[in-house]
């Protein structure tokens, strides 16, 4: 795909519904005793392969209208085949927890990408629950149940999925399962297992399961995805004359990290129609162009934004000033080393970036453009170069697009319902 400086962006941004809310929406409903049905489910790869592997479990998964989807929760099967997790990192860590919970053995297998992605970080926790693991720290690996112990977890570094995966194997037993978190990571899987009537309780740093460890089949309505609604604000930042509002945005406070960061960068930003639905926070967040001034970004900070660090890196070189984004080691083990590749990209487009340690540091100034950029496979530093081509003096391209159906299917026709001027070039 390619982008252009066009005229000022405007409208009601489309915003698809929540990434980690739909996996967990799946999963949780194959989980629960009876029919659960889905409003607003994101129909992308990464998504329809949590789908496909319930399937393989031998769950019912129904779509019946667009977004619209019914899982009928019952007993789970061991798979004879891998089940193949494709690009997804989520779908695969809560997977594994889900599978050793309900007491199956399976295969998990994913693309290339998520191949080279480490899950020591999962088995680890799930060995110590008596989980038997066979494969190493890379896919393909084996996972066979049952829960046989508790666990006291230490969630250090602070991560989701990890979380995720030792709550769903601990709904297998009826041992203490607690999670100690020095530093939160979000909590979506918490909310939604509250929704379906476990008793989970938070207090302080400590997250347990409670005795009621039974899931109750119900309605989930999945919010607008806070790292899609990224792109269409950052945008707005960046290019003269624009105005975007996304509406019904998932405002967690472990997912707002970037509209506090464009806060405090001084952005024109406004949040309207604030209120509660499943547990979470969401609202309607409007952006509108205006001056920008470089800011400085600690680790603590990056665990509610560190799915927003590239879109962050563009915004930063549309700012005034040095912007500084530290505690990014966990960027460099995502799809790509996002690090290094936001660095590259940036350079090529002619803003002066550098990687020193595990920070980013971006200087704002004119955006040159006129470069294709090396992506890797990564949907996130190739919508986040595309944005960037939004203000640029020249088109810039990437090298792949394929891969942003892995997040965010309908991401041109979405931005371009705004007014930007992305195109698909012919390879």
């Amino acid at each position: 795909m390619r982008s252009a400086s066009s005229q000022p962006l405007s409208g009601i941004f489309e915003v698809p519904g929540d990434k980690s809310l739909s996996h967990r929406a799946l999963i949780l409903g194959a989980l629960a005793e009876g029919e659960t049905v889905i409003a607003g489910l994101l129909e992308s790869a990464d998504v329809l392969a949590t789908a496909e592997a319930l399937r393989a479990f031998g769950i019912r998964v129904e779509r019946f209208g667009p977004g619209r989807w019914r899982v009928i929760g019952g007993p789970w099967r061991s798979p004879e085949q891998p089940v193949d997790c494709g690009n997804s990192g989520t779908a695969v860590r809560l997977l594994m927890g889900a599978a050793g919970g309900r007491g199956v053995r399976a295969t998990f297998a994913g693309d290339a990408s998520l191949s080279k992605r480490p899950m020591r970080r999962v088995t680890g926790p799930l060995e110590a629950m008596g989980v038997r693991i066979s494969g190493g720290d890379r896919l393909p690996l084996t996972v066979e149940g049952p829960v046989t112990r508790g666990i006291a977890h230490l969630n250090v570094p602070a991560s989701a999925q990890v979380k995720s995966a030792v709550l769903l194997a601990g709904l297998g037993t009826d041992q203490p399962v607690e999670i100690a978190e020095p530093m939160p990571s979000r909590d979506h899987s918490e909310i939604m297992l509250g929704e379906f009537g476990v008793e989970v309780e938070r207090s302080g740093p400590l997250i347990r399961l409670g005795t009621k460890r039974t899931l109750d089949a119900r309605l989930v309505e999945v919010s607008g995805d806070p790292s899609s609604a990224a792109f269409a604000l950052g945008a707005a930042a960046i290019v003269p004359g624009s105005e975007v509002t996304a509406k019904n945005v998932l405002l967690n406070p472990h997912r707002s990290g970037f509209v506090m960061a464009l806060q405090r960068m001084g952005a024109d930003l406004a949040m309207a129609n604030i209120r509660g639905r499943g547990g979470e926070t969401i609202g309607d967040v409007r952006v509108r162009f205006g001056p920008l001034f470089g800011a400085e970004f600690t680790p603590e900070e990056i665990p509610s934004m560190v799915d927003e660090i590239p879109i962050l890196a563009v915004v930063a070189a549309g700012a005034r000033g040095e912007t500084r984004i530290e505690g990014l080691d966990e960027l460099r083990h995502k799809e790509s080393d996002r690090l290094a590749l936001m660095v590259e990209g940036l350079t090529a487009c002619g803003i002066h970036a550098r990687s020193e340690g595990d920070a980013l540091v971006v200087q704002g100034g004119q955006i040159a453009g006129g470069a294709t950029v090396r992506t890797e496979g990564d949907h996130r530093i190739a919508m986040s170069h595309l944005v960037l081509g939004l203000a640029a003096e020249q088109p810039i391209m990437v090298d792949e697009a394929e891969m942003i159906a892995t997040s965010f299917p309908t991401f041109r026709e979405a931005m371009r319902g705004i007014g930007a001027k992305i195109d698909e070039v012919a390879a």
